[in-house]
């Protein structure tokens, strides 16, 4: 399960006192995630998330993260909240970490998406970066372009021992990424991590959004690309541009693409692929010992990456230019 760090019953007593949801029933590890140590909490006043944030979040980002979900929350937009303390703040401390508790979101994530729920993941998408445009903070992507080099450069010896050849794609696709990366798009804060498990559906309608701990002020495209990358794929790797029509209609009905956001996506979606190949490689690479996590295999992105080096245009992705 993705718990890194336990937390004993007296401790989890003591830091429920300092919160007006109830006394304690039961806290249980969730098996997913890979950042921090959640937990299913249940007490008298209902049901929440308890999460620990590990050494990966880094504590100064906290209060954007938390800010944000509490601002999209009160724009409408279907989320979980944090849940305040009896001193006003969201954010406090167990088991010597930063910590905190979120309300339960009802739903469950889509294990084979089909294009009726990539519909629904776009017209999120864009409801998501236009309430966000208002939210005073800024949180720089700690995970954009400039950061790819060095993550490389920490695992570059040893690419090649998940797949020959690995490190020379990753040298060549960072330097033309490097040399050509679209500046100047339309930009405001980003979810940045909308893969399917992080996204919840009830009878095939979009219940939430879930998991902002890489939101960040970024390009609203590039969150898309990360989108086309997460949804549009299939298990055996081949590309539905079935779905990613449906994902860039229903964007698109809600905040039309500009023409430079359309001429970008091939390129921005190849930087979309390189970033997660990387931190899969990173982690596949270092998983934490003692951690039951399994990491997720960084080939599924190698091979994406391919795909979207022969793309020409944003035609090939099913959308009308």
């Amino acid at each position: 399960m993705a718990v890194y760090t336990e937390v004993s019953d007296e401790a989890l007593e003591a830091f429920l006192t300092e919160y007006e949801i109830g006394g304690l029933l039961s806290c249980k590890g969730i098996a997913e995630g890979v950042e921090n140590s959640n937990f299913m909490l249940h007490t008298d006043g209902g049901s929440f998330i308890l999460t620990l944030y590990e050494k990966r979040v880094h504590a100064e980002d906290l209060p954007f993260f938390l800010g944000l979900m509490n601002h999209l929350a009160a724009k409408g937009l279907k989320c979980p909240v944090p849940i305040k303390r009896r001193d006003g703040e969201f954010l406090g401390e167990l088991a010597r970490r930063p910590a905190a508790i979120i309300s339960f979101l009802e739903g469950m994530s889509v294990h084979r998406p089909q294009a009726k729920h990539c519909r629904e993941l776009g017209a999120a998408m864009a409801r998501f970066h236009l309430a966000g445009e208002d939210f005073p903070l800024t949180r720089a992507n700690n995970l954009g372009v400039d950061q790819w080099r060095p993550l490389y450069l920490s695992c570059k010896g040893r690419a090649d021992e998940v797949q020959k050849g690995l490190s020379r794609d990753i040298e060549a696709e960072l330097g033309a990424l490097e040399k050509i990366w679209p500046q100047d798009l339309p930009r405001g804060v980003i979810h940045a991590d909308a893969f399917p498990d992080n996204v919840f559906f009830i009878h095939d309608e979009l219940s939430g959004l879930i998991d902002f701990y890489f939101a960040c002020t970024d390009a609203f495209a590039y969150d898309l690309a990360i989108c086309l990358n997460a949804w549009c794929f299939e298990k055996d790797g081949a590309f539905n541009a079935t779905k990613a029509r449906a994902l860039f209609q229903a964007y698109q009905q809600v905040r039309p693409l500009t023409e430079a956001e359309l001429k970008a996506l091939p390129i921005l979606a190849r930087g979309s692929t390189l970033r997660f190949l990387l931190t899969r490689l990173y982690d596949w690479l270092n998983q934490p010992p003692g951690a039951l996590v399994k990491p997720k295999d960084p080939r599924d992105y190698w091979k994406r990456l391919r795909f979207h080096r022969d793309v020409k245009s944003a035609a090939a992705y099913g959308i009308d230019e």
